[in-house]
Order: structure tokens, then C-alpha cells, then sequence
């Protein structure tokens, strides 16, 4: 057996490269065709544009606290708590006067 250690597709932060995304960072740390994860850094008033996604994704505030949506419908997000965001559906994530830091979770190659 070999164990399997490789480098992250994307180590350091970076702005998002998506049209409508403000203050947003992120680290791609796992790309693979079937998993996705990644971590998102909010400044104040920092967003991500709302559109729907290819596949379900699992979003988890580890530190701060923002907003979120889904259909349409907003909520909080804390430190702690998570949202999902069905695939097809459209959401947004964003920051008010706080900072956030998020775990993205994506599975991309799951059957819909």
C-alpha cells in the first residue's frame, strides 16, 4: 500500500473569480470528480451572487456569522450551524458588518 499525500489544488486565499462576488476569498482544498471542498472568507459586506448550483452543496460557519438564502427564503448563519443548498436551487451568501469563515462541501458526482 502507498500511502496517498498530495498538494491541495488551491493552498493560498484568493478573491472568487465569479462576477457579483465581493470581499469574497476562498482555498480549494479538494478537487476530485465526485467531492468537492473548499474554504470561503467573508469581509464585512462581502457576497456571493445568488444563482442555483450543479449539485447539492453543504455550507458550514465555522467562524462569525452572515446571512444566507435559499428559493428565496434568508436566515442567519452562526459559527457552529450550517445550511444546505439543494441542487438547482437558487442561494447567496453574504455579510453584513461581521466577518465569516465557511466550509463549502460539494458532491458532484452524486445521481440526481
Amino acid at each position: 500500500m502507498t500511502v496517498d499525500v498530495a498538494s491541495v489544488p488551491r493552498p493560498d486565499w484568493s478573491p472568487l473569480p465569479y462576477e457579483g462576488c465581493v470581499g469574497v476569498e476562498s482555498r480549494v482544498l479538494v478537487r476530485e470528480d465526485d467531492f468537492f471542498l473548499a474554504m470561503l472568507r467573508f469581509q464585512p459586506e462581502g457576497t456571493i451572487h445568488e444563482h442555483p448550483g450543479p449539485s447539492d452543496t453543504i455550507v458550514v460557519c465555522i467562524d462569525g456569522e452572515g446571512m444566507t438564502s435559499v428559493a428565496g427564503e434568508t436566515a442567519p448563519i452562526r459559527s457552529g450551524e450550517r445550511v444546505l443548498w439543494p441542487k438547482g436551487v437558487p442561494h447567496r451568501l453574504w455579510t453584513e458588518a461581521s466577518t465569516m469563515t465557511t466550509l463549502m462541501v460539494e458532491r458532484p458526482g452524486r445521481p440526481g
